[in-house]
């Protein structure tokens, strides 16, 4: 019973010892980890930069064009006008619509002009019939001045008496056609074909021949008036003048490109010393009636050598474009993956993307996303992407991988079942 007691004590000094002992050798294994790990980091390679996506500068054929903004404008624009005054009894068209030349569109009240067309022709014919009877007493004058029946003196009185009757019957044949022009003018024709604006003077309303009763703008084929700068009429005046076509395209503010293709009609004979800059302007057909006088529009250019002149460029994106201050630049990436800077000149835009004049070669990777990471002369870690990779569109889903065939099989077994 003695001996059961001391082995009890014993073993309860033993317990606290050998927690004591298990916790030291934790504490001796993580230091030595610890250890370890950092007698490691001198031989461990330096840490890659930030990610980023890269791409090879494009080297192609394109058709440069340049990029303008302008307005639409009617080749033919009419303000409607009456030529006689009087009360207006009729208007004979909607607001908004097309109209032919020659369609009625006001009327006035023609019963005073009918009046005069009435009075100015008895005038006429009174004064030929004065006229006729005048011609008839001269005639029997000659016959009695060769007789010597009358004096030479009451002979020529009655030829001067013709050339006065018939002049007053030329006057009142004028007055006549006058009057019947006045009539005539009593209705308000479209003098072009177009869409009529909305009527500016209504029905019952005393109007003079001030009056602008509304208007009638051309649809068939329309202008587009933009400025050009000095560089722009030095490639495309010469051609332009010489009669060779240089190929203007336009598109709306909900359009998207240039859907419209015209030909440019008008350089100007000078730039404006002010500004710099030159008027130009587009011909384009509208048979779908989409152009409208007024509208804003994006009007493109081509270089002024015909649609199909051609010249080899260097393309990126314009993501991988940056500006310091009024410079452009972009991040080329070497041999060692080291960003480097570099200041590029820009040109025009072309296929969505931007045509590089000076900085770069053909081939050269540059940054395209992620500029927002790189420092000059700081490692990336670049991967490689097409110069119009969109990092905004959506990722295709990933396929999953299987490795073993008999897994493969198996799974494809266990579906049919």
């Amino acid at each position: 019973m003695k001996n059961v007691q001391q082995f009890s004590t014993l073993g309860t000094l033993i317990k606290p010892l050998a927690a004591s002992l298990a916790l030291a050798g934790l504490v001796a294994v993580s230091l030595a980890g610890c250890d370890s790990a950092n007698s490691k980091v001198p031989d461990a390679p330096a840490a890659g930069g930030p990610p980023i996506s890269a791409a090879a500068v494009v080297e192609k054929q394109i058709t440069e064009t340049q990029e303008f903004s302008g307005r639409l404008e009617a080749i033919e624009r009419v303000e409607i006008r009456s030529r006689v005054g009087g009360f207006i009894t009729a208007v004979n068209f909607k607001p908004g619509s097309e109209v032919k030349k020659g369609d009625v569109l006001f009327v006035i009240d023609p019963r005073p002009f009918q009046a005069e067309v009435s009075r100015a022709e008895g005038t006429a014919a009174s004064a030929r019939a004065k006229a006729e009877l005048a011609k008839l007493e001269l005639s029997r004058a000659e016959k009695l001045l060769a007789e010597k029946a009358i004096a030479q003196r009451e002979f020529d009185e009655k030829a001067s008496g013709l050339k006065e009757l018939d002049a007053n019957a030329r006057s009142a044949q004028a007055a006549y056609e006058a009057a019947r022009l006045n009539l005539s003018y009593t209705q308000v024709q479209a003098p072009i074909s177009g869409r009529v604006s909305k009527a500016e003077i209504t029905v019952g309303n005393l109007i003079d021949a001030s009056a602008i009763l509304t208007s009638v703008v051309s649809t068939d084929r329309i202008y587009a008036s933009f400025d050009g700068d000095e560089d722009t009429y030095l490639r495309v005046a010469g051609t332009a003048q010489k009669g060779t076509p240089v190929t203007v395209k336009v598109g709306l503010a909900n359009e998207t490109g240039f859907p419209h293709e015209g030909k440019l009609e008008f350089v100007d004979n000078q730039l404006d010393p002010a500004t710099g800059s030159v008027r130009m302007r587009a011909t384009f057909a509208n048979t779908d009636r989409q152009l409208v006088p007024g509208l804003f529009a994006r009007i493109q250019l081509d270089g002024g050598n015909g649609p199909q002149a051609q010249n080899t460029a260097l393309l990126i994106s314009d993501r991988a474009v940056g500006t310091d201050q009024s410079r452009k630049y972009v991040y080329v990436v070497g041999a060692d993956n080291k960003a480097e800077y570099r200041a590029v000149k820009l040109g025009p835009a072309s296929d969505g993307l931007r045509v590089v004049r000076e900085g770069l070669k053909a081939g050269e990777k540059i940054v395209v996303n992620g500029l927002q990471r790189v420092r000059p002369g700081a490692p990336v870690t670049p991967q490689m992407v097409a110069m119009d990779f969109d990092p905004t569109a959506p990722a295709a889903p990933a396929k999953p991988e299987v490795k073993d065939a008999k897994i493969a099989a198996k799974a494809a077994s266990t579906t049919k079942e």
